[in-house]
């Protein structure tokens, strides 16, 4: 799965939210179109989005590797 787009979500999502989360970007954009009455509850929204997407992003690349359950081995025992 060399083009799984769980994984492209996933880093794309960390991106934006790590960008809004650890700056103060969202709160200038808030601030400018007048909606400032929301800043203070961005964390219990950009918190739980951003830990979202690391999984996201953490499942895309496990399929992107190809592991499997079993340790990431194929077993060919040669039983049908």
């Amino acid at each position: 799965m060399k083009n799984d787009p769980v994984f492209k979500r996933g880093v794309w999502g960390t991106t934006v939210t790590a960008i809004c989360c650890f700056t103060p970007l969202l709160p200038w954009v808030l601030g400018f179109i007048g909606l400032t009455l929301f800043v203070p509850y961005l964390d219990y929204v950009l918190f739980p989005l951003l830990a979202l997407f690391l999984v996201m992003m953490g499942v895309g690349w496990r399929r992107r590797q190809g592991t499997r359950p079993n340790g990431g081995t194929q077993c060919n025992t040669g039983e049908r």
